[in-house]
């Protein structure tokens, strides 16, 4: 088994950084960036679908387009050297994204390993715990073993299923006979 990396961040003056310094960092640097606003999930949904109608070597001709004829840069009101730099802006926002994105998965990761060493440490002490709480001298441990095993034991319980629901009356539309 290989031994985790050290990722630890580190500020400029050579600290390592704590969660709540990378916080204040991320929400300064949120606020530097020029249009920053969330999408909803409907918006995002629907600014996909509208993507997937234009895949990228169908945007790069059609951009194109805007640079054959004036009139086509007059028509949208658009030089073609702002779509060229909003073309830009876009890969370098990629970029940013994936980046962004790879820092993400890193903390995660991080924080998925350090809550896995937690775990380590927690089942040895209940394990310890165990042993040392069988010496009457140790008695002040059972409360706290006992806790444990309670929790346990909540844990794994299952839930209880739903209760199934009744089944609908049916509606009985036909015409009572006469007798």
């Amino acid at each position: 088994m290989t031994e985790p990396r050290n990722t630890t961040v580190v500020a400029l003056n050579g600290e390592p950084l704590t969660p709540e310094a990378v916080i204040a960092q991320l929400r300064t640097l949120r606020s530097q960036i020029e249009d920053v606003a969330p999408l909803s999930k409907d918006q995002r949904r629907l600014v996909k679908q509208r993507l997937r109608v234009h895949p990228q070597p169908i945007l790069d001709a059609s951009i194109n387009v805007i640079g054959v004829l004036d009139n086509v840069s007059q028509a949208l009101g658009q030089p073609l050297d702002d779509v060229r730099r909003l073309q830009d802006d876009v890969l370098r926002w990629d970029a940013a994204v994936d980046e962004a994105r790879a820092f993400l998965k890193s903390i995660e990761g991080s924080t998925l390993n350090r809550r896995d060493r937690l775990a380590v440490i927690a089942t040895q002490a209940y394990a310890i715990g165990t042993q040392l709480a069988k010496d009457p001298a140790k008695a002040v441990l059972l409360p706290h073993i006992e806790e444990v095993k309670r929790l346990k034991g909540v844990s794994r319980r299952k839930k209880p299923a739903p209760a199934p629901k009744p089944p609908a009356p049916a509606n009985d539309t036909s015409t009572p006979r006469k007798a």
